[in-house]
């Protein structure tokens, strides 16, 4: 596949596309493929997992022949249709499998009788597919990944048509914090022996060592198994995705390494957008929520390198299964967006057989994003959306002015919670890490308050060239008590080449490592006291900190404290905003940019729209007006032509009305049969008509006829505002299709001259989820529950039973309005 092809693909979202056993053949691959395709996706990544019962015959062993043969199947086909192709470099995950012997198997420590003991772990991979289970992989050993590897250079040996990339999960190695030549490795790095620092280990009152001993596991770590995958990857011609998060390494350096570094999201954000729902059952003390500063660790390494693409496995556990709506997965695509994310993969979608009845193989972990997926019908219209964002988003370039330094020895001066006694820096519960850090609180201040800013690692310092990335600015280090003596010359050095760097509270107390420690701090503290008189900036408040940046001409966009969350960008000199309004304190209002412009025009990757905004300069500043209701995104593309449209205060007055009179509703299709017709005061749920209505699962039309006031300007251009849509609305109007509401808020223009004055027609299919059919499915079939190993659990991991739901409402349930637009 050419370069060319790949980024033509990779601007649509792909997918994680789950081998049930790797029961797979080659027409019904063909016929899923297909059907993607037409979807508007760009790409699958294949692993194989867990099979089906009673098919454990036709399951194929991973990277055996015939595995191999379905592979390349997979990817001439993926050619034809213009999909892209990724694979796991083993099944399930972490890596691991029959291949890792207990010399090359996952270790930890134990200290017995004076002295370190290295033992299993005897952790095994995880939703292992046939010919994929084992031991995991040690993470730490220098030959672990050559050897682990030697097994995919036998079974790629002769194979011609390869995946784009190879992908490594989420760091999930639990308990691994040591390695068979461990005290060798720490002796060298850290020049003194482990072995006699028990001590000075267990400590509580010194982390020195503690810190020492993580150093060292971070170094193996990136240097023998991200580093090693990655290249043994490019060597055979493959791309590598790497999600880093979850391990003991520092995320940013681990990113770094690979071609596409990979975040994650994981459960529902719980924005506060007007009118977004979020699953009751989902448990965030469990789960933690995702967070778009977690998210910013793969996007900040990737700006410092110079990569195009990061990326995002999407929406997991969203809500829970037949539960999720497109209404609720735009705004976690959104958040990803803004924080620097360009390259969507969905959590997922599971190969599943033409012939095989519904719901079809399912994952245990929703969401689910395949061919019988409640919204598989209006799937496009979200790919659509994301194609035309992610366009924009990889052909532009991060306009960030700011580099927080991420102070990592702090993190590791902590009490460790995970297990093992080591930090794995996940994801998830960035809360009981990230956030609790000086470093977190900084950063969420910086992102709360209209900052545009990238994280940057001591590694990265070194290497870090201001000349080939000069919009950074200015360098903000974090209250910090420990900091590398080679960081502290780095940070010198960039101040001395004209680079500002500002101290948050107070200089660094110490520098890292136990050896020789009361010397080296002495010298330590020479050099920060003589750098002091040359007076670096230290700012004792996040008051004095917004102060101190505007005068050092760090762009701050103060509309951000509204809410507005977003990412500026360039694309030929020119500046580009993504804006996602993800909170309910904006509306409408003038915005005053932090770049300059005669011009901006609105671009909406909804309807593919753009027009001109009303532009005005105080004070030297450009200002835009700008309407984006709750839950709205756009982008602002900056230009040279001044805009000639008027401004709000011009606008005429915007009047509506709600929709009286007597609503018809009919059921179309769907399972498990269509419930009777019936007559409604106004719009409500289907689901309280009947029993029968309760259960079904599909679309139904909502009609009404109705009259215009006196007067009401027919000439000018309306907006339907279909309030609470459960949860897709297609609209039609005197016979005219008017569009298809799938996101909030749910509004559709209607164009001018579309309504009369009397008896307008106005028709409203709209489709429900498939939970309420579940409901029914499990109480009288549950044969589809049929998976090896975690069969199935619902959102709270306990055994998946939609027979005791309450059945969710379903259409319109509330007034629909009608009133003039704005624009």
């Amino acid at each position: 596949m050419s370069q060319q092809s790949i980024a033509q693909n990779t601007a649509k979202p792909w997918t994680y596309w789950w081998w049930m056993g790797s029961t797979v053949t080659e027409s019904d691959i063909t016929w899923q493929l297909e059907n993607f395709a037409k979807a508007g996706l760009g790409g699958v990544h294949i692993i194989p997992i867990y099979g089906v019962k009673g098919l454990e015959q036709q399951a194929i062993p991973f990277l055996s022949p015939r595995w191999m043969q379905v592979l390349t199947h997979t990817i001439r086909e993926g050619k034809r249709l213009g999909l892209g192709v990724d694979m796991t470099t083993g099944t399930g995950w972490p890596f691991g499998g029959p291949n890792v012997t207990p010399d090359l198997a996952a270790k930890k420590w134990q200290y017995n009788n004076g002295k370190f003991e290295s033992v299993l772990t005897k952790q095994a991979v995880k939703r292992a597919a046939p010919g994929g289970a084992g031991l995991v992989l040690d993470p730490f050993l220098e030959n672990a990944i050559p050897r682990y590897v030697q097994r995919f250079d036998s079974a790629f040996a002769t194979i011609k048509e390869l995946p784009r990339a190879m992908y490594n999960d989420s760091y999930e190695v639990y308990g691994a914090n040591w390695t068979t030549d461990f005290l060798e490795q720490f002796r060298k790095r850290r020049g003194y022996d482990l072995q006699n620092q028990w001590a000075a280990f267990t400590d509580t009152t010194t982390a020195l060592v503690k810190i020492d001993y993580h150093q060292t596991l971070a170094e193996l770590l990136h240097e023998n198994y991200a580093k090693k995958w990655t290249d043994w990857s490019r060597t055979k011609g493959f791309l590598t995705r790497y999600q880093a998060h979850g391990s003991p390494g520092n995320l940013l350096d681990l990113y770094a390494e690979a071609d596409i570094p990979e975040t994650e999201s994981f459960g529902s954000s719980q924005l506060p957008i007007k009118g977004l729902r979020v699953d009751e059952q989902y448990e965030v003390d469990r789960y933690g929520t995702p967070n778009a500063l977690a998210m910013k660790f793969a996007s900040s390494a990737a700006h410092l390198t110079g990569k195009k693409w990061v990326s995002s496995e999407s929406t997991t556990w969203l809500a829970n299964h037949f539960k999720v709506s497109l209404s609720q997965i735009k705004p976690q695509i959104d958040e990803l967006f803004t924080a620097g994310i360009n390259h969507v993969f969905y959590h997922g979608t599971t190969y599943t057989p033409k012939n095989e009845a519904y719901p079809g193989w399912l994952f245990y972990a929703s969401t689910n994003y395949g061919v019988h997926s409640h919204f598989w019908k209006h799937y496009p219209l979200l790919n659509k959306y994301i194609e035309r964002c992610q366009e924009i988003l990889q052909n532009s370039q991060p306009d960030n002015d700011l580099l927080v330094y991420f102070p990592i020895h702090d993190l590791w001066a902590t009490k460790a919670r995970a297990s093992g006694g080591i930090h794995l820096l996940e994801v998830h519960h960035v809360d009981k890490w990230l956030l609790k850090l000086p470093f977190g609180q900084l950063s969420d201040w910086l992102w709360k308050n209209g900052f545009s800013f990238d994280f940057i690692s001591d590694n990265q310092l070194q290497q870090w060239n201001p000349s080939t990335l000069p919009k950074y600015k200015t360098i903000l280090v974090p209250a910090t008590t420990y900091l590398p003596e080679t960081t502290l010359a780095r940070l010198q050095a960039l101040a001395q080449a004209g680079v500002k760097v500002v101290f948050m509270e107070h200089l660094p107390m110490q520098p890292t490592g136990f050896l020789q420690q009361t010397q080296r701090n002495e010298v330590f503290q020479k050099n920060l006291t003589n750098w002091t008189q040359n007076a670096p900036s230290i700012v004792p408040t996040f008051d004095n900190l917004e102060k101190t940046l505007s005068s050092l001409n760090i762009k701050q966009e103060q509309w951000a404290k509204n809410g507005l969350r977003y990412i500026r960008k360039t694309e030929n000199g020119k500046v580009i905003y993504f804006i996602a309004n993800q909170n309910q304190t904006f509306e409408e209002g003038w915005i005053t940019l932090a770049s300059a412009a005669k011009g901006v025009n609105l671009y909406n990757p909804l309807t593919h729209e753009s027009r001109p905004l009303a532009t005005q300069t105080v004070a030297g500043k450009t200002q835009v007006y700008l309407r984006l209701l709750s839950g709205e995104s756009c982008f602002l593309k900056l230009n040279d032509t001044p805009s000639s449209t008027t401004t709000s205060s011009t606008r005429l007055p915007v009047p509506s009305f709600g929709l009286d009179g007597k609503w018809k509703i009919e059921f179309l299709e769907g399972r498990p049969f269509l419930p009777k017709a019936a007559v409604m005061d106004k719009p409500s749920s289907w689901a309280s008509l009947s029993d029968s209505a309760s259960y079904f699962s599909g679309t139904a039309r909502y009609s009404l006829t109705f009259n215009l006031p006196p007067n009401f300007p027919i000439n000018r251009k309306f907006v339907l505002d279909l309030g609470d849509v459960r949860e897709v609305a297609e609209v039609t109007i005197n016979g005219k299709k008017i569009g298809t509401a799938w996101c909030l808020p749910f509004r559709l223009e209607i164009p001018a001259n579309t309504l009369k004055t009397n008896k307008n027609t106005l028709q409203i299919e709209v489709t429900n989820l498939a939970a309420n059919y579940m409901r029914l499915r499990d109480t009288q079939k549950p044969d589809w529950k049929k998976f090896q190993e975690i069969n199935m659990v619902d959102i709270q991991y306990k055994p998946f039973d939609a027979s005791k739901w309450q059945a969710m409402p379903s259409g319109l349930l509330n007034d629909v309005k009608l009133e003039t637009s704005k624009d």
